[in-house]
């Protein structure tokens, strides 16, 4: 007698309630030794494989590539070959099918935490006998393909008998239901009729005259539009920008880089800057803090975490160095390297995009010049650092070639007036202007 185990997809902890099965490590028929992967899932920030905690047969796989799983969901079903520890899916089938129901909720998404919902789809093996007008609060129960293909289609969901198992919609009773022409369509007359088609394994809706794609966003670009749209709309932004002449420091460097990279050391300019920031953070504290509306007070940071924006293949994140003060260009240069990598290579934790009090972002490294960048929420301000570039310069009334770095401040105008970036900036340029002055002062 097969002895089964359901795995539940665990909590794996940083308040994440769910993931996106992005591919499964394992198929049905395969032996595997406890602490053996068996899927990879998708978070908000991380993708992070799941282990196994038993060792058997994998006889049954309940949710596929794309599916949504959340925390208590029962996601692969093992035969743990005669283990006391057995969990019959058989005998509790019946129970979940009963206990089952959608609730969607929308949750405000911050960098590094989770967008969660707690809307929970029925096992795929439920007695079939309930009808859709049976579900809770009247919501259809259906699959995130069959939600997200309702949608495209314009179909309520909640309106479509389905011919699944316990109900459950299908995506063949989504695209019957809008195949039927509405009340008002009837009193229409069609000048031309567009015929859709769908590809249900690539979601790709393709229309006839104009082909267009539909691509899902993934949850961290989901989380990246929220919180711009939260920093947008929150905070009245205002951006001062100036160049600084950083041509002692682009040459103080290139003296020092090569004997750097023997120790592998990548001394770019980012830990100067870094540290000239920290410099004026600490005279300007307003730039290091937090409004916080509820209490009407202004929240001052005695700390001094650092946020990296980082360009991966994932989207934008951040980052962050904490207690950056505390680090020399040297140790400054190490750590950029180590984060901005993790983050690339999507080896980040969830930890170190955490909690950051003034972020940095360099749109210079990909060769933009200016932008206007957007608050990190709910930071008081975010230093834009374009590509330093050769220009010719007026210098005691004789045109010279110099180094320019040019750069962007964005920052809270309920909290800080417009001469109070002009200053920030001024700060800037006396530091990098002068690398043996930032040296000092740092």
């Amino acid at each position: 007698m097969k002895m089964k185990f359901e795995f539940q997809f665990p909590d794996i902890g940083e308040g994440i309630h769910e993931g996106v099965i992005t591919k499964w490590l394992v198929k049905e028929g395969d032996m595997i030794k406890e602490g053996d992967s068996v899927a990879e899932v998708e978070t908000d920030k991380v993708t992070t494989e799941i282990p196994s905690p038993k060792t058997g047969k994998i006889i049954e796989l309940k949710a596929s590539n794309g599916d949504t799983i959340h925390v208590g969901d029962v996601f692969v079903v093992i035969d743990t070959e005669g283990s006391a520890e057995e969990v019959s899916s058989e005998d509790k089938k019946d129970t979940l099918a009963e206990k089952k129901e959608i609730v969607e909720e929308e949750n405000a998404g911050v960098v590094g935490e989770v967008i969660s919902s707690s809307e929970v789809i029925a096992p795929s093996d439920e007695k079939e006998g309930n009808s859709a007008s049976e579900n809770v609060a009247g919501k259809a129960l259906a699959t995130p393909v069959a939600r997200k293909l309702a949608k495209d289609l314009g179909v309520d969901i909640n309106k479509v008998v389905g011919s699944g198992p316990n109900g459950r919609v299908m995506k063949e009773d989504i695209i019957k239901a809008s195949k039927q022409p509405s009340e008002a369509e009837h009193k229409e007359v069609l000048d031309e009729t567009v015929k859709t088609t769908v590809d249900a394994k690539e979601e790709k809706i393709i229309v006839e005259e104009e082909k267009i794609e539909r691509i899902p966003l993934t949850r961290i670009r989901k989380t990246i539009s929220q919180k711009m749209t939260q920093s947008r709309f929150t905070i009245p932004h205002t951006t001062a920008m100036d160049e600084i002449d950083v041509t002692q420091l682009y040459e103080f460097r290139k003296k020092y880089k090569d004997s750097l990279k023997e120790e592998e050391i990548n001394l770019t300019f980012m830990p100067f800057i870094i540290k000239a920031t920290i410099s004026v953070l600490k005279k300007m504290p307003e730039f290091n803090a937090t409004l916080d509306e509820e209490n009407d007070e202004l929240i001052l940071k005695k700390f001094y975490h650092i946020g990296i924006a980082t360009d991966t293949d994932r989207g934008l994140m951040v980052p962050v160095i904490r207690d950056a003060d505390r680090l020399s260009i040297i140790e400054l240069a190490k750590k950029v390297d180590e984060v901005s990598n993790s983050a690339k290579n999507n080896q980040i934790e969830l930890k170190d995009l955490k909690g950051s009090s003034f972020t940095i972002t360099n749109y210079g490294s990909i060769g933009g010049y200016y932008g206007i960048p957007i608050i990190n929420y709910p930071e008081s301000a975010i230093l834009g650092v374009g590509r330093i570039v050769q220009k010719p310069v007026v210098k005691d009334d004789e045109i010279v070639k110099a180094w320019i770095l040019p750069l962007s401040l964005s920052y809270d105008h309920r909290i800080i007036d417009g001469a109070s970036g002009a200053r920030f900036l001024n700060m800037m340029r006396e530091l990098l202007e002068n690398p043996e002055m930032l040296l000092l002062k740092a």
